[in-house]
């Protein structure tokens, strides 16, 4: 067996135990290019760590401690809440209300599923007090989120861009945002009109508060509290053991999430900041973030004492460990191998359409971002022939790997499941397994379609 075909294998293997085991999938990464480096590779440390990505490093641990501020100070919550006022209560309009903040949460740096865990306890609570499919209401939130993921600023899309730049391919940021925004809009619309969205029209609005009742959330959750219908703020709080509570009680002592807070005007000021910093200034997301939470800590200590806690670690292993073992396929060839086996059957299309339900069907079951950094490298070699157009294929790639993130069985479609208040939870269950399964079917062919044929980039 050839040293490439070993190292292809225990990719697999890396997988298949991250998705059976539950086990990070960046440590088994690591795990894999230390063993595939020393005895197959013949790397010394030196060697397996010049795929480490310092640069993604960074800005994944810059956002993400940015963001964990935000949360910590009720930034968050405040921009949910403005958002619900804004459309004044209208019922139609709360789901599209809820993808947009999940949506500009993600674009300006959140964790895809940090977004969703914020969002989807307060989403899925409206759609049971109004009357909303709960599959309508998840699925717009964990659209919102991929619709906003690959934004310049975004984690995903710092991460592709990232990958792109370093693999030398023709890249376009704003094409890639593009891509995953109108791809997610148009399902959220059929999702919307499906789904039961059309009728909501005739509920009219519910009355907006000021934000201080508040209702208990599912277990290690958080959720929107009410006070006669009154559409109001976010806590936290432990429901009962072996499913989801949804308990109503009074707070007085709770944080008023209507009101803007000099921490809160800092923090958003933060925010645009680093729109304006990366987009206009061109400089580093991840140091620009660091910076400016940095600032952020140090006047305001005691709500972001924790927020280093909060940084995404998991992700952070994840990606340097999928990355740094894509560094070891580099260093012995397998890249390059792997591109000329696919570019080998002949029709470069057939190949580019394969390897977006690869990503779709794999990342349905586990990580989008490790499938995304394991396979725009292998498509590298065929994408370099110049038949296929690198711009529209790494655009196909990112939408298949994370569109299907609506399966419950990924940490997205997990937590809306987690997140259902008062739903028959093995029916919910079936309803995302099943609607995950025609997205898996039919986005890659349509991303393929849109995307690739027409040779973008």
């Amino acid at each position: 067996m050839s040293p490439e075909l070993v190292s292809i294998l225990v990719l697999a293997v890396v997988f298949v135990i991250a998705t059976t085991r539950s086990v990070n999938m960046g440590a088994l990464a690591f795990a894999a290019a230390f063993g595939v480096g020393t005895l197959v590779a013949d790397l010394d440390a030196d060697g397996i760590f010049a795929g480490f990505p310092g640069d993604l490093f960074v800005v994944l641990v810059g956002v993400t401690y940015l963001f964990a501020i935000a949360r910590a100070n009720g930034t968050t919550d405040w921009l949910v809440h403005a958002s619900i006022r804004l459309v004044r209560g209208r019922v139609a309009l709360i789901p599209w209300v809820m993808f947009a903040i999940t949506g500009a949460l993600t674009a300006i740096g959140a964790v895809s599923p940090a977004a969703v865990a914020i969002v989807a306890p307060i989403a899925l609570s409206f759609a049971a007090r109004y009357g909303i499919s709960p599959l309508l209401m998840g699925a717009m939130v964990v659209h919102g989120a991929q619709g906003g993921g690959f934004s310049p600023i975004s984690i995903y899309g710092s991460i592709v861009n990232g990958i792109v730049e370093r693999e030398k391919l023709p890249g376009n940021e704003i094409a890639l945002f593009l891509a995953s925004l109108i791809v997610n809009v148009v399902i959220a619309g059929v999702v919307f009109v499906l789904f039961g969205g059309l009728k909501l029209w005739a509920q009219g609005s519910v009355e907006t508060g000021d934000g201080k009742g508040k209702e208990l959330p599912p277990e290690g959750g958080t959720a929107t509290g009410t006070d006669t219908g009154t559409v109001t703020g976010t806590g936290t709080g432990t429901g009962g053991s072996g499913g989801v509570a949804t308990t109503v009680a009074t707070r007085t002592d709770a944080p008023d999430t209507t009101r803007l807070t000099p921490a809160r005007v800092a923090t958003l000021t933060a925010l645009v900041a680093l729109v304006v910093a990366v987009l206009a200034l061109d400089l580093d997301a991840g140091l620009t973030a660091i910076t400016l939470a940095v600032v952020l800590s140090t006047v305001w200590p005691t709500d972001s004492r924790k927020a280093v806690g909060e940084i995404a670690w998991s992700t952070v292993l994840l990606i340097c460990g999928v990355l740094t073992y894509v560094g070891v396929l580099d260093e012995m060839g397998t890249i390059t191998w792997a591109g000329e086996g696919v570019g080998g059957i002949g029709v470069p299309l057939l190949a580019a359409v394969l390897l977006c339900y690869i990503g779709a069907i794999v990342s349905a079951f586990a990580s989008s971002v490790g499938i995304m950094g394991a396979l725009i490298p292998l498509a590298v070699p065929f994408l370099a022939q110049g038949e296929i157009g690198a711009v529209g294929m790494v655009a196909a790639l990112a939408v298949s790997a994370t569109v299907v993130d609506v399966s419950p069985f990924s940490t997205n479609g997990a937590l809306v499941l987690a997140a259902a208040p008062d739903v028959d939870r093995e029916r919910f269950f079936r309803q995302l397994m099943m609607y995950g399964g025609i997205v898996v079917a039919a986005v890659p062919a349509v991303v393929w379609l849109v995307l690739v044929v027409p040779g973008w980039g």
